[in-house]
């Protein structure tokens, strides 16, 4: 799935801040753009097994075989999954010699994948809300 365009350097930005980068109470809507940057996050996470690379991904690098192993698919499928989860911004990449190692894109990346998952394990457990 590809991000629009329009939509990259917006999606970039958004999500490769620092935890620094925090949304303000006086904060407006949000531009088109930032909506169409969202949208695609969300749709990258809905997929079962790229949500389960980047809960591996939220604490350091891995290579494909350790991410592939780790998620129970195989490296081609993990590989064309990387490859989605680097164009929408999600993740970012460095050479290692022969091998290319995988993180989580920033902060907010690591958050977003880290509430969406308590979230879920609110729902299915019964757990109270945060405030």
């Amino acid at each position: 799935m590809a991000v629009p365009a329009t939509a990259t350097a917006e999606y970039v930005l958004m999500y490769a801040r620092d935890n620094a980068a925090a949304a303000t109470a006086g904060q407006g809507p949000p531009t088109g753009a930032q909506v169409d940057a969202a949208v695609t996050a969300l749709k990258m996470l809905a997929d079962p097994t790229r949500l389960r690379l980047l809960w591996q991904l939220r604490e350091g690098e891995h290579d494909v075989g350790t991410l592939a192993a780790a998620v129970g698919a195989a490296r081609p499928a993990v590989s064309q999954h990387l490859a989605k989860l680097l164009l929408a911004g999600l993740v970012a990449s460095r050479r290692d010699g022969r091998r290319m190692l995988y993180r989580a894109r920033g902060g907010h990346v690591r958050r977003l994948v880290a509430e969406v998952l308590h979230a879920a394990d609110h729902h299915l457990t019964g757990a109270p809300e945060h405030g």
